[in-house]
């Protein structure tokens, strides 16, 4: 549990973490960090969760790579666009093959979803799916225009707190919606 706190953190911290190395040290040197975030995630995955297996490490190996190759901040700072697109990718497919990802989340509390409920949550789905095209765009933007404060201030805080609200408002929203379905 404490190692998964850890790691969580890590991950969170992930983008002031590069801006305050890229002050201090070359791209090629912080791919150190990207590595430790991967293995990481990896030792700690859930055998369940496809994220950190056949998409993710890949494509955080080849980041690894071209940011060692290129010496560029580049590949670093795309970690949170491939986080956007991985959990799109998910989210997505969570709609194409059912249940959807929302709605797996609601079971937990209330394994027998009724009917609205289920519609609910793959509506839920569809705005999350939303979000990570919007979020991931921004973040590809700040990636390849902004500077690395300005990159880090929005990948490392404020799309932290845009996706606390959308999280916070729709669990909100599910609580009267489920309440109502049961009704």
């Amino acid at each position: 549990m404490l190692l998964r706190t850890v790691i969580g953190l890590l991950t969170l911290l992930y983008p002031i973490a590069v801006y305050y190395g890229l002050q201090a040290f070359d791209a090629r040197y912080l791919v150190v960090l990207l590595l430790v975030v991967a293995a990481a995630r990896m030792l700690t995955a859930d055998n369940k969760t496809p994220l950190n297996h056949w998409l993710w490490l890949p494509l955080l190996g080849l980041l690894a790579i071209w940011s060692w190759l290129t010496n560029s901040a580049l590949g670093l700072k795309f970690y949170p666009v491939l986080v956007n697109l991985c959990l799109l990718i998910f989210f997505a497919w969570s709609l194409k093959v059912p249940p959807s990802m929302i709605e797996r989340f609601a079971r937990i509390k209330d394994p027998e979803l009724s009917q609205q409920g289920v519609r609910y949550t793959r509506k839920v789905t569809v705005v999350w799916c939303a979000f990570f095209i919007a979020n991931g765009t921004i973040a590809l933007l700040t990636t390849l225009f902004a500077s690395d404060a300005i990159w880090a201030a929005y990948n490392g805080f404020i799309a932290y707190i845009a996706m606390g609200t959308l999280f916070a408002g729709e669990w909100l929203i599910r609580q009267r919606v489920m309440k109502a379905s049961h009704d």
